[in-house]
Parts: C-alpha cells; sequence; structure tokens
C-alpha cells in the first residue's frame, strides 16, 4: 500500500470518530442554574429582596444533581466509609434549608442590591467545583460595599451555577 492510500484508507476511521465524539451527549443542564458566579450572586440579593423564598429553593442544587455530580467524588462515598448517600444527602440538605430560613428571616424584604461575589476556597469534585465561603458584597440606601453571607457555598458545573449549599459557617 502507497503512503498516498494509506492516509484514504485512514480518512474514513477518523470521521467516525469525529462524529462519533460530536454525537456524544452533553451533560444535563442544571434546572434553574446561572450563566456565572455573578448572576446567580444577584439571582439570590433579588430573591431575598423581594422575599421570594421559591426563587431561592430553585437556584439550590438538587438531591439529583448532588447525586450525579458531587458524591460519586467525595470521600464519604468511598466504599469502605459505609456513609450511605441517603445520610449523607439527609444531613447536607437539613442543615442547608434550617440556614436558608435563618439567612430568609435577616434578609428577606431587605432593599439592596448585588455588586461583587467572592469565595474563600474552591473544592473540585469531578467534574463539579464548589466554591466555599460566598460572600456577596452588597449596596444598599445605606451604601455600598457591605459583604453578606447571602449563602454558604456556590456549585458550578460546565458554567453552570447554583446554590451548594446555604450553611454560611461552612
Amino acid at each position: 500500500m502507497t503512503p498516498r492510500a494509506g492516509r484514504h484508507a485512514l480518512a474514513p476511521a477518523l470521521l467516525l470518530l469525529g462524529l462519533s465524539l460530536a454525537c456524544r451527549p452533553s451533560p444535563p443542564p442544571l434546572s434553574g442554574a446561572s450563566p456565572s458566579a455573578q448572576a446567580l450572586a444577584e439571582a439570590l440579593v433579588t430573591a431575598y429582596r423581594t422575599s421570594d423564598r421559591a426563587a431561592l429553593d430553585r437556584m439550590t442544587m438538587t438531591e439529583a444533581e448532588f447525586r450525579q455530580w458531587v458524591w460519586p467524588h467525595l470521600p464519604a462515598a468511598r466504599p469502605n466509609r459505609n456513609l450511605p448517600f441517603s445520610y449523607v444527602w439527609g444531613d447536607l440538605h437539613q442543615k442547608s434549608e434550617a440556614s436558608l430560613g435563618q439567612l430568609f428571616a435577616r434578609y428577606g424584604g431587605r432593599d439592596m442590591a448585588a455588586e461583587t461575589v467572592r469565595f474563600a476556597t474552591v473544592s473540585p469534585y469531578g467534574q463539579a467545583t464548589v466554591h466555599r465561603e460566598a460572600t456577596v458584597t452588597v449596596s444598599s440606601q445605606s451604601g455600598s460595599g457591605e459583604p453578606l453571607r447571602l449563602s454558604g457555598s456556590f456549585l458550578e458545573i460546565h458554567g453552570q451555577w447554583k446554590v451548594f449549599s446555604f450553611v454560611a459557617d461552612d
């Protein structure tokens, strides 16, 4: 076989490989996700300002999202740890809900606007990244530049952002 014939024989195989990679399903989008950390911070502030508890619930990671994206990569998921998913999720969810109740009581109805958001640390879990200790700097009638802990952590997956947890002392 000549070098030219070899290249032609390889072309269909490369084409099939390219098509199979292009046709792989993309990961499902996160329900109710924001396109950036700033957009999520703005949505958080808006939900608090308008006392929209349902909006805060929608922007929070679901059990299915936790199971798919985060759980398989946690040390707690290792078989030798003997911690069931239901326990870990239940604990995280219960603490997050309790913290959200406290935060909502403190900031619900407060007139404020998001300026910036920053994080203390970042933890990768497979394709998911948890941005911990979210601090949103807000402005209000009394001025600007007030840093608030309106949630605990943000979750980022493929450029989509949700609240990972409302536990603000993580």
